[in-house]
């Protein structure tokens, strides 16, 4: 019974511990496709003076985090970043060192 599933059904998508199936993901890619697309057809028809335009982010996809999670993660390298670079000004410079 189990041969006749379709490749792409419920029982594959659990066995592979993901809730998108290949339509989800192509469509994704699509859109991630489009969006690149579009962004060079507006750099190359843009005035000569305008800055370039940066590529879209990539489309969410599972196992990627979210928008929050990925912010947090954020600050918080750039609180270790910050911390690190304080570290090095009090051991290079003591007179400049942050107090407190």
């Amino acid at each position: 019974m189990v041969e006749g599933l379709p490749p792409d059904g419920a029982l594959a998508r659990a066995v592979s511990g993901s809730p998108w199936g290949t339509a989800e993901y192509q469509l994704a890619k699509l859109l991630d496709r489009l969006g690149r697309m579009e962004t060079d057809f507006r750099n190359a028809n843009r005035a000569e003076k305008s800055p370039a335009q940066e590529y879209p982010e990539r489309e969410w996809r599972p196992g990627d985090p979210s928008p929050k999670r990925k912010a947090k993660a954020e600050r918080k390298d750039a609180r270790k970043a910050r911390q690190g670079y304080q570290r090095i000004v009090a051991i290079a410079t003591p007179q400049y060192a942050e107090k407190g």
